[in-house]
């Protein structure tokens, strides 16, 4: 019996770091896909963008380390997801887990993209072969590679959530909207992925897309924070 409650106890930490890393996530994404490139990157203009920055290197770098972190806390956050809903079903709790990590290794790849473009600015010497507007243009060109990345990984992140909606809605450890919201949240995903990959005019981060994508990503942490899991009986 005693082992049982520590158990249990050990499970309510897990769902509140959980919450954390998730939270954690959420606001450093916000700075690093969203304000730091909305500072920096101007839409069709090269040579503005790479003169943005050249003129804020830290901060541009800032967004990298940002990211960083973002990729650290999604290694931990997907273990901890796989070791709380492996008793609902160890084959799709896996396969969730294998679908995030996957994303996580496309975005970690996807960060050289990031430093190729500080390489471009950074003045060395050898640079000096290419004029200033090829050189824009590169900057340009991994920027652009950097978005495509990041769409590719969030592919995967769609089936991981689709798999988790799952577990949530049939586990009984949470209540069963909390579910439905990720199956909404993949759809987004699925969707703002793929067209960004395959329509060259698709503007990503469509608001009836990221609303449903915010209230799952934003809902579930809260509940795991301040509610935990349901772990004395299962609907």
């Amino acid at each position: 019996m005693k082992t049982i409650e520590v158990n249990k106890k050990s499970i309510q930490r897990m769902a509140k770091l959980a919450a954390g890393l998730y939270l954690l996530i959420a606001g450093l994404a916000i700075y690093t896909h969203f304000y730091v490139p909305g500072e920096l990157i101007v839409a069709g203009d090269a040579t503005l963008t790479a003169k943005n920055i050249a003129a804020n290197q830290g901060f541009f770098r800032g967004g990298i380390f940002s990211e960083l972190l973002i990729l650290l806390s999604e290694v931990v956050l997907t273990i901890i997801l796989y070791v709380i809903f492996k008793p609902v079903s160890k084959t799709l709790s896996l396969i969730a887990a294998v679908s995030r990590l996957t994303m996580t290794t496309i975005h970690g790849f996807n960060v050289l993209n990031s430093i190729f473009v500080l390489v471009l600015l950074s003045g060395a010497g050898y640079l000096s072969a290419f004029e200033p507007d090829e050189l824009n243009a590169l900057v340009m060109f991994f920027l652009d590679g950097y978005a495509y990345g990041f769409g590719l990984g969030i592919v995967f992140l769609g089936l991981h959530a689709i798999l988790l909606g799952y577990l949530i809605y049939v586990s009984g450890y949470f209540p069963k909207v909390l579910g439905v919201l990720f199956g909404l949240a993949s759809l987004g995903y699925f969707i703002d992925s793929f067209s960004l990959l395959l329509l060259p005019s698709y503007v990503p981060g469509q608001a009836f897309i990221a609303i449903p994508i915010a209230l799952a990503e934003i809902a579930f942490p809260l509940w795991l924070l301040f509610k935990g899991i349901n772990l004395e009986h299962k609907d």
